[in-house]
């Protein structure tokens, strides 16, 4: 069993950057992954970036590739540094985690957040 609450969400202009913290309780960090995923209005829940716990193994969607960056700390936390944004990022970013390989598909993933706001104005 996983419990996953994410903050830090917030609106921010164009170019600017945000923070997102996703606290994570579990038994066992043992081939744990985590993902960041979002979902924008009217749109389907698509993956954003993913690490390996133990490994520090990272992926990312090319659409935020160079833009934003998956990390933990050894407080069983996971951060979403999201820099340059852009209108298009906005969305509700929810923290995931799946027991295994690192990938990027939602239906994957076991364990889910509630969800935090990312408002980007042009």
């Amino acid at each position: 069993q996983v419990q996953l609450v994410e903050s830090g969400g917030g609106s921010v202009q164009a170019g600017g950057s945000l923070r997102l913290s996703c606290a994570v309780s579990t038994d066992t960090f043992n081939n744990l992954v985590m993902g960041w995923f979002r979902q924008a209005p009217g749109k389907e829940r698509e993956f954003v970036a993913a690490l390996t716990w133990h490994s520090g193994r990272t992926l990312y969607a090319d659409s935020v590739k160079g833009r934003f960056t998956i990390s933990r700390d050894n407080a069983q936390n996971i951060y979403l540094e999201l820099n340059n944004l852009k209108p298009e990022d906005t969305a509700v970013y929810y923290c995931a985690a799946k027991w295994g390989l690192t990938d990027s598909y939602t239906e994957r993933y076991d364990y889910w957040g509630q969800g935090t706001h990312v408002t980007i104005s042009s």
